[in-house]
C-alpha cells in the first residue's frame, strides 16, 4: 500500500525552503498538498471587524493559484478545501489511507489550539502529525538561548544572533511530486473563492504568490539596486521603490526570509555592501524578534498592559471616536490619509504605521 503524506499548508504558501513539504516528499510514495479556505472563519467578527477583509482574500486567491500553478509544473496539485481543518480531515480521512500529516508549526494562541485539535483527531486515528518551523531567519533550535530566555531588548537579542548563530541555507525547492489521482482541484478556485479586484492606486509591486515574490526580490536587489538605498529611503510614504515591499509575501509565507537574507549576502559579496544592505536585513531580525518574543509572550502580546505587566493605557469604547479613527476622518488629515490608504488598498507605509 501507498504511503500517503498530507502537506497542510497555511502561511507557508511556498516551494522553496518549505521542511513540511520536502519531509514529506521524502517519507511518503504519494503527497496531498493542502490549503483550507475557511471562509466562515474568515468572516467572522473580532472587535466588530471581518478577521480576513475582501483585499486580503483577493491577494491570497491571487496567491493560491499561482501555488497551484507551481505544483503543476512539478506533476502535482494543490487541493483546495472548504472549511475548516478539522472538518475537511474528517472527510479526507474516510477517502485516503493519510501515513502523516505535515504543517507549519504555529505559535498564536487560536492557532496552537486548531493544531491541538487537529493532533488530537489525527492520533485517534493512527495518523501521526508533525509541525515545522518556516518562518524566520533564525531556526528556532540554532539560538543560543531557548524560547523562555529570549532578552526582552531587540539589541541584545540582534547582538548575540549575529554573534553566536548561523542561518541556514533555505532548502531548494523540489523537482517533482506525486499526488493521488482526484476529481477536482484548484483548477475551479473561482467556484469557491468570489472574484475580488484590489484598488488601482495601491502602492504595491506585482501581485501573487511565490512566483511574483521571487521575481520581485531579484528585481528589487540585482536588476534595479534599490537595496542600496533602502536605509535613506525606507520611511517614505507614497510609491513602489522606496521600500522593501516583502512583507505581504513574508506575511502569507511566499517567500522564506532566509532566502531573502542569503540573497542579501550575494549581493554584498558580488556588487557591495553598504549600510542600507546591513539594514534590510537588521529589519528581518527585528521580524525574528518578534516571532520569538511572541512565542515567549502568547498571551500579552494581546493584552492592553502588554509583555511589561502594567499600563496606565484606558480603553476607549465610544463607537464614535473608533469610527472615525476606522473612517479616516479624525481631526488629523495625516492620519486619515493613512487609514483612507489602508482601507482602500489593504497597505500603508511603515512610517505611516
Amino acid at each position: 500500500m501507498k504511503k500517503i503524506g498530507v502537506v497542510l499548508l497555511t502561511n507557508d504558501l511556498r516551494l522553496h525552503d518549505n521542511a513540511t513539504l520536502t519531509e514529506a516528499i521524502r517519507e511518503n510514495d504519494e503527497i496531498i498538498p493542502l490549503f483550507c479556505w475557511d471562509e466562515k472563519y474568515m468572516d467572522s467578527l473580532q472587535f466588530g471587524f471581518s478577521r480576513m477583509g475582501k483585499i486580503r482574500k483577493a491577494f491570497l486567491k491571487k496567491v493560491l493559484e499561482d501555488l497551484h500553478q507551481q505544483f503543476k509544473s512539478i506533476g502535482g496539485y494543490l487541493l483546495l478545501k472548504q472549511g475548516g481543518q478539522l472538518e475537511v480531515f474528517e472527510a479526507l480521512v474516510s477517502q485516503y489511507s493519510i501515513h502523516k500529516v505535515y504543517t507549519k508549526k504555529q505559535v498564536g494562541i487560536e492557532e496552537k489550539r486548531e493544531n491541538n485539535r487537529l493532533k488530537n483527531f489525527l492520533l485517534s486515528k493512527g495518523i501521526d502529525f508533525e509541525v515545522y518551523s518556516t518562518s524566520t531567519v533564525y531556526h528556532p533550535s540554532d539560538l543560543p538561548f531557548s524560547m523562555s530566555s529570549i532578552p526582552e531588548v531587540f539589541t541584545k537579542f540582534r547582538k548575540t544572533v549575529e554573534k553566536e548563530a548561523v542561518v541556514r541555507q533555505p532548502i531548494l525547492a523540489p523537482s517533482s511530486i506525486a499526488c493521488p489521482t482526484i476529481s477536482k482541484d484548484l483548477q475551479e478556485i473561482d467556484a469557491v473563492i468570489q472574484n475580488l479586484q484590489l484598488d488601482s492606486r495601491h502602492a504595491l509591486p506585482e501581485l501573487g504568490g511565490e512566483t511574483a515574490a521571487l521575481k520581485y526580490l531579484n528585481t528589487y536587489l540585482f536588476e534595479k539596486q534599490h537595496i542600496l538605498h533602502y536605509k535613506d529611503t525606507r520611511n517614505e510614504l507614497i510609491g513602489i521603490d522606496f521600500s522593501s515591499k516583502l512583507s505581504q509575501w513574508l506575511s502569507l509565507g511566499c517567500i522564506s526570509p532566509k532566502l531573502i537574507y542569503h540573497e542579501i549576502k550575494r549581493f554584498e559579496h558580488e556588487v557591495t555592501s553598504n549600510d542600507s544592505t546591513y539594514w534590510l536585513i537588521f529589519e528581518l531580525l527585528w521580524r525574528d524578534f518578534f516571532r520569538f518574543s511572541f512565542k515567549k509572550h502568547p498571551l500579552h502580546y494581546f493584552q492592553l498592559h502588554g509583555i511589561l505587566g502594567k499600563s496606565e493605557r484606558k480603553p476607549t469604547k465610544n463607537s464614535d471616536i473608533i469610527d472615525s479613527w476606522v473612517l479616516g476622518e479624525t481631526p488629523n488629515s495625516f492620519v486619515n490619509a493613512a487609514m483612507k490608504e489602508l482601507k482602500a488598498t489593504g497597505w500603508t507605509s511603515n512610517r505611516m504605521r
